[in-house]
């Protein structure tokens, strides 16, 4: 495969040599540039035609999030968002994301320069081949207001791609909607500017998931991170379960530690895998379809990372592949109570 090009764009060159270092150890990846502001920037893309940039947030003459909204619309290319996991920067970087950014990761402090981007060289070659969401609006769902819940309860999955898969989802849900629980791989700041931004936009009420909170409809709990995975401890109700423990392959929060937690409970649950790289939850989805859930995957056409969906599918784990601006009718079809489902869902699972 011929290496893809990348340009590194950041005002510090501590972290343009950290970065170029880490990169120089994985022949998939050439650095063939490095770029101190977005006007230099500009100028190496026309010069050195990169296939993915890494893009710092703050910089001086222009910031990142302006060079982005430019580039976006007058020459899209895969970005990854470099940014502090300051509270300004969290939120930085989600908006980045809704820009098009393909990901964002955090830019490591003092004590962290020893392992600073070693999963920046997966993350870039994912990006390369990622799918672009140009400007512009997102698929347009309306939520459904006459939903009677059944008793199941949603786990989602989600990583690369999954700011604006889980908004897009989340906008077809009503205020009543099924008790819901989120992984999303993100840093932990990151994920706690999420869930404030997700609370402001949506119908239900979206929190941080927090230990032994009770699963009851109308709720969202996104997956906190830090150093705890999310996981169900089963009850009447089942309760959220913050787990401290290593991370699963590769991550922490990790979408198969919530999957597998929930086994016990498994004729009770629909989930979810939408857009990421990686396997991450494919091997416990499978064990949760055994067991009698009912498992979704978002389809490759609306992805930006096809990778998790994919060995969701190709496994057995996922029983059907849905659109994303489907997924949310999908779901709540499969946890209305049977009197409802087929006058207020009509469509079903795709």
């Amino acid at each position: 495969m011929t290496p893809k090009r990348v340009l590194i764009v950041d005002d510090s060159p501590t972290i343009r040599h950290l970065i170029r270092n880490q990169l120089a150890q994985d022949g998939r990846l050439v650095v063939v540039g490095e770029a101190s502001d977005p006007f230099d920037a500009r100028e190496k893309i026309k010069t050195l035609e990169p296939d993915v940039l890494t893009l710092d947030v703050e910089m001086p003459r222009m910031n990142g999030l302006e060079f982005l909204e430019k580039l976006m619309r007058l020459r899209p290319m895969p970005v990854v968002m470099v940014s502090t996991e300051t509270h300004k920067g969290s939120t930085a970087a989600l908006e980045a994301l809704s820009l098009g950014a393909v990901e964002c990761i955090g830019k490591p402090g003092a004590d962290q320069l020893t392992e600073a981007f070693q999963n920046l060289p997966d993350l870039l070659v994912a990006a390369a081949g990622a799918r672009l969401r140009l400007p512009g609006p997102r698929p347009s769902v309306r939520p459904i207001h006459d939903f009677n819940w059944n008793g199941k309860y949603v786990l989602i999955g989600s990583s690369t791609g999954g700011v604006d898969a889980l908004e897009t989802l989340l906008s077809g849900y009503p205020a009543n909607c099924p008790p819901t629980l989120i992984t999303q791989h993100m840093p932990e700041s990151f994920l706690a500017s999420f869930a404030r931004r997700l609370a402001s936009r949506m119908q239900p009420r979206i929190v941080l998931a927090s230990e032994g909170a009770p699963l009851l409809p109308g709720t969202v709990h996104l997956a906190p991170g830090g150093e705890f995975h999310l996981a169900i401890t089963p009850g009447e109700p089942p309760r959220c379960h913050l787990l401290a423990s290593e991370k699963r392959n590769g991550h922490r929060p990790s979408v198969e530690v919530l999957f597998a937690s929930a086994e016990p409970i498994a004729s009770r649950v629909v989930a979810v895998m939408l857009t990421g790289m990686g396997r991450d939850g494919a091997e416990a989805m499978l064990g949760l379809r055994r067991a009698g859930a009912h498992c979704l995957a978002q389809d490759e056409a609306t992805c930006v990372v096809f990778g998790m969906p994919r060995a969701a599918l190709e496994s057995g784990a996922a029983e059907v592949a849905v659109p994303i601006g489907k997924m949310a009718r999908s779901i709540l079809t499969l946890c209305a109570r049977a009197e409802s489902a087929p006058s207020v869902l009509s469509g079903g699972v795709g």
